[in-house]
């Protein structure tokens, strides 16, 4: 994998990470038109890393307050708030160590990649025949949005879109619902880091121009796309993402066909 490879992988996570348009799909789409051999998952664990970075500094503030609410009593609403991370982030745990070979073998298959991805496109259509809610995170909708999450481990499926959508579904305020799926990534990948840890150490070293490039390449373009996504969530155009979705798909079936 060059250099310019990793930059433009790491773009590419970064934009699509927080965009419902599959950051994982487009990682495996783009490293096969590129021919970029990435070793193993671990170049994706970096970037995601940098995503990562991106939403912490992005919900600071947030974050700050929900740690707080562990120590501060009178915090009820924030301690809460963390109760539904915990509990949205079990469905993506149990997934991942049952199906894990499973979920390897599909980052190789650029067709089911593309599949995937109009199946994303179809959800994203589907919250245009829903109309917009106002209730707040509870329970049970933070199980419901933590299993969008969990499908989304599959290429192709967007974690933002699968989970923003089982919000919306639920009548999640939209906003609030991209806001706690942003939340959510942060254990999310944390998790995955931590289980691929012995492949991060065991592999290529981390201090690498390609990881370092692409770790500060999908950061920046990261933190950009949470500010886009928001506000596409606030002027009511979630939908049209799945339009690109299917054209992106079955683009990338009959080109990989």
């Amino acid at each position: 994998m060059s250099l310019f490879d990793a930059i433009i992988l790491g773009i590419i996570q970064g934009l699509t990470e927080f965009l419902p348009v599959s950051s994982s799909g487009h990682l495996v789409l783009t490293e096969h038109l590129l021919n970029a051999k990435m070793p193993g998952i671990a170049f994706e664990l970096v970037v995601h890393f940098g995503t990562l970075l991106s939403v912490i500094v992005y919900f600071r503030k947030k974050i700050i307050e929900l740690i707080m609410s562990l120590f501060i009593r009178e915090m009820k609403a924030e301690r809460r708030m963390v109760l539904y991370i915990i509990i949205g982030t079990i469905p993506a745990g149990v997934l991942g160590v049952l199906f894990k070979d499973f979920f390897e073998q599909a980052f190789s298959s650029p067709i089911m990649t593309s599949i995937m991805l109009m199946v994303t496109g179809l959800i994203l259509l589907s919250t245009a025949l829903i109309k917009p809610g106002d209730y707040e995170i509870n329970i049970p909708r933070s199980i419901i949005i933590g299993i969008g999450q969990a499908i989304a481990i599959l290429p192709g499926i967007s974690r933002s879109g699968a989970s923003i959508s089982a919000g919306m579904f639920t009548g999640v305020k939209p906003v609030l619902a991209a806001e706690f799926s942003f939340l959510l990534s942060i254990p999310a990948i944390l998790g995955a880091v931590a289980f691929k840890i012995k492949d991060l150490v065991g592999g290529e070293s981390l201090l690498s121009e390609q990881y370092l490039f692409g770790l500060l390449a999908s950061f920046i373009f990261g933190l950009i796309s949470v500010y886009f996504m928001l506000d596409i969530i606030k002027k009511g155009k979630f939908k049209y993402f799945g339009i690109y979705c299917l054209i992106a798909g079955l683009v990338g079936i009959v080109h990989f066909i």
